[in-house]
């Protein structure tokens, strides 16, 4: 297959050009697997769980990475202060001193790859490995649809309000959160978004009145943003009203949420007065999907009216 033969030429020229293939990665005292775990620990932490599912990894194998590290004092593993179940990953000292040397010498790597290329040359392989990068993302995400009661929904449910207490001043509470008779007889649903058979996102979209929907609890976990998870939960969410009879949609959120906000307003979304008194919101935003619908209509018929007067292969003009 010539496809899949360019990927394999493209992976052997990376592998050797970015030394992927010494024992001691970047000059470090430590291959690249032990150098990405300390990279992915990083300053906050990590869970064991959260560092396997992150990285791909057999349990075993990232045991073994871990007691690598911290035979080298550069990493600590403890159960956490909240979940004797958990343990956590985190820096010692000489671990944050590794990391920010890491940091450096991985900086002055990829400015040496694009040291010798043309301004324009290096615009064109940046914006090239960004397509890759997202492009390759996005096709592992698997969006479905889930019983608002489901261990999974409830689990999703539960981390969105979580980081929302963390992240809002005034806190939230999981009370606050939609009861799942909101989204049972076809008055709403909720979503599921999984990477790599992870549960990594989440959102619902309910009845407003007989032509208005309103999306509601739309979340992606922190390890699964900027590979468009949320974009692809929001276009899904957009689908179901669609097809469930709503002409359009709307959505509150809060000022602290500033991906969201621009989310919303890089997928056509407008900013309308207040509709609810929803004590978390600061913007209120509106998409009419009867118009995204005659959009699609449009250029599906342009599409067809082109092929229509294309030349046969072989014609001459």
């Amino acid at each position: 297959m010539p496809d899949a033969a360019e990927v394999r030429k493209f992976n052997r020229y990376y592998s050797e050009r970015l030394g992927l293939l010494a024992d001691r990665y970047l000059g470090q005292a430590r291959p690249l697997a032990q150098a990405r775990l300390l990279f992915e620990i990083g300053a906050a932490g990590a869970s064991v769980r959260t560092l396997r599912h992150r990285l791909s990894l057999d349990s075993g194998y990232l045991s073994r990475l871990l007691r690598a590290l911290e035979s080298q004092r550069l990493v600590s593993v403890q159960r956490s202060d909240t979940d004797g179940r958990v343990r956590v990953a985190r820096l010692t000292g000489a671990g944050r001193e590794e990391l920010a040397e890491l940091d450096r010498r991985s900086q002055a790597a990829a400015a040496a790859l694009l040291a010798s290329l043309a301004a324009p040359q290096r615009q064109a392989v940046v914006a090239a490995m960004g397509v890759v990068r997202r492009t390759l993302s996005e096709a592992e995400v698997e969006v479905k649809s889930q019983g608002p009661d489901t261990e999974e929904a409830r689990t999703c449910l539960r981390a969105y309000a979580h980081e929302l207490a963390i992240r809002f001043p005034e806190g939230y509470e999981e009370s606050s959160l939609l009861p799942p008779e909101a989204l049972s007889g076809g008055r709403g649903v909720l979503l599921i978004a999984r990477r790599r058979g992870r549960v990594v996102g989440c959102g619902c979209v309910t009845q407003l009145t007989a032509r208005t929907m309103e999306i509601r609890h739309l979340w992606v976990a922190p390890e699964a943003r900027g590979v468009g998870v949320g974009r692809g939960l929001l276009s899904e969410l957009e689908r179901w009203a669609l097809s469930h009879g709503g002409g359009r949609v709307r959505l509150d959120t809060h000022r602290e949420l500033k991906e969201a906000i621009q989310l919303y307003r890089a997928n056509g979304y407008l900013e309308v007065p207040a509709y609810n008194r929803n004590p978390h919101a600061h913007h209120w935003f509106e998409k009419r999907l009867v118009e995204r619908l005659e959009g699609a209509r449009q250029r599906r018929l342009g599409a067809a009216k082109a092929k229509m007067v294309e030349p046969a292969e072989g014609a001459t003009s």
